[in-house]
C-alpha cells in the first residue's frame, strides 16, 4: 500500500505542478480574495459547479474571467435579468424561410466556462433551465439533445437574497452546486492595492498559462488521490450528524434543522476534499482537507427551520457546530 500512495504522490506532484503558475497569474489581476481563487480552481478539479453570494462590487464577475483567460478556454458571460428567456439562455429553433425548415440557434450556454452572473435576478423558469445543464452536460432544443463541452462549469454570482429585486433559487437547483461560497470584503491593505492597481489606468490583463487538456488530465489525477476508509467514514458521520443530531449528541440542533445533507453532499465533500488535497500536490486525503471544505458543500444543503430563523441561527452555525462536535479520526 505504501509504494501505491508513493506512485500516487509521484504523479500528483507532476501534475500539480501548474497550480502556483495559475495563482500566480490570476493575482496579477485579482488583489486578494485567495479564499475565492482556490475555491473557484477546486470546483474546476472536482468538476462541479460554484455558487458565490456577495454584495456588489467584490471582484466575482472580474475573478471569473480571469480564470477563464488563464485557462485559455471558452468562456460566456450570461447576465441574468427579470425579462430574461430560456431560450435567452440555451438556444432555440428558427425557420429559415430559403431553407423552408427550421434550424437550430445554440444559445451562450454552450461554452466551457459560463458565469452566470447575479442568477438570482431571474425567476425561477430561467434559473431552472440551468438545470439539465448543470446535471446531465446536455441541453435539449425541440427534439434533439446536444451535449457540452468539456470542462464545462457553471460558476453562478447571487447578491444576498434580502436585496430588492431578487428571487431565491429553487432548492432543486441550488443542490446542484458543488461549492456555496460567502464572499467577503477585502482587508485595508488589500483594498489599499485595489486602488493603486485599478484606480489609475487600464487593468492588468491576465495570459492563458494551463490549458484545457491540463485540467481534464488534473482531473483524472485527483480521482486518483488515496483516501483511507476512516476519512471516509468521517464524512459519513458529518452528514449524518446533520440528519439525524439527536444520534450525534447534538440534541440543541435537532428544532434547528429541517433537512439535512443528502447523500450528494458526502459525494461533493470527497470529491472536493479531493481536490483540496491536490492543490497541495498531497496524493491522500487528511481530515483537515474535509474540514476545510465541508462549510462550503453543507451551507446550502442544510437547511434550517422557522424556529432557527427565529432565534437569528444560520445554516453556517448549524455546520460549524457539527464539525466541532464530530470526533476528527
Amino acid at each position: 500500500m505504501s509504494h501505491d500512495i508513493e506512485a500516487i504522490q509521484e504523479k500528483i506532484r507532476a501534475e500539480s505542478a501548474f497550480v502556483e503558475r495559475l495563482v500566480d497569474e490570476v493575482g496579477r489581476v485579482i488583489v486578494g480574495q485567495k479564499y475565492m481563487v482556490e475555491r473557484l480552481l477546486i470546483g474546476l478539479l472536482a468538476d462541479g459547479h460554484v455558487l458565490m453570494e456577495g454584495v456588489p462590487g467584490l471582484a466575482k464577475t472580474l475573478t471569473v474571467r480571469t480564470l477563464a483567460q488563464t485557462i485559455d478556454t471558452g468562456f460566456q458571460r450570461i447576465q441574468f435579468t427579470p425579462d430574461l428567456l430560456p431560450a435567452d439562455l440555451i438556444g432555440t429553433l428558427i425557420f429559415d424561410p430559403k431553407q423552408g425548415e427550421f434550424r437550430t440557434k445554440l444559445g451562450p450556454i454552450f461554452s466551457n466556462i459560463i458565469l452566470a452572473d447575479e442568477i438570482n435576478r431571474s425567476p425561477a423558469k430561467v434559473q431552472s433551465a440551468l438545470l439539465e445543464a448543470m446535471q446531465e452536460q446536455t441541453v435539449t432544443i425541440g427534439e434533439e439533445s446536444y451535449p457540452l463541452g468539456d470542462p464545462f462549469l457553471v460558476l453562478a454570482t447571487q447578491n444576498p437574497i434580502e436585496q430588492e429585486g431578487t428571487y431565491p433559487l429553487p432548492e432543486a437547483q441550488v443542490d446542484r452546486f458543488m461549492l456555496k461560497l460567502a464572499v467577503g470584503y477585502p482587508d485595508k491593505e488589500e483594498e489599499l492595492e485595489i486602488i493603486r492597481r485599478m484606480g489609475g489606468g487600464a487593468t492588468p490583463e491576465a495570459e492563458a498559462v494551463v490549458t484545457p487538456a491540463e485540467i481534464l488530465k488534473a482531473r483524472d489525477a485527483v480521482d486518483l488521490i488515496y483516501m483511507d476508509s476512516q476519512v471516509e467514514r468521517y464524512i459519513v458521520e458529518l452528514v449524518f450528524a446533520s440528519r439525524d443530531p439527536a444520534g450525534h449528541g447534538l440534541r440543541d440542533l435537532v428544532d434547528l434543522i429541517s433537512f439535512g445533507g443528502s447523500p450528494r453532499a458526502s459525494l461533493c465533500l470527497a470529491k472536493t476534499a479531493r481536490a483540496h488535497a491536490f492543490l497541495r500536490h498531497r496524493g491522500y486525503v487528511t481530515p483537515e482537507d474535509v474540514r476545510s471544505v465541508a462549510l462550503d458543500v453543507l451551507r446550502h444543503r442544510v437547511l434550517i427551520t422557522y424556529e432557527a430563523e427565529a432565534e437569528e441561527v444560520t445554516s453556517e452555525d448549524v455546520v460549524t457546530r457539527i464539525l466541532d462536535s464530530v470526533e476528527v479520526p
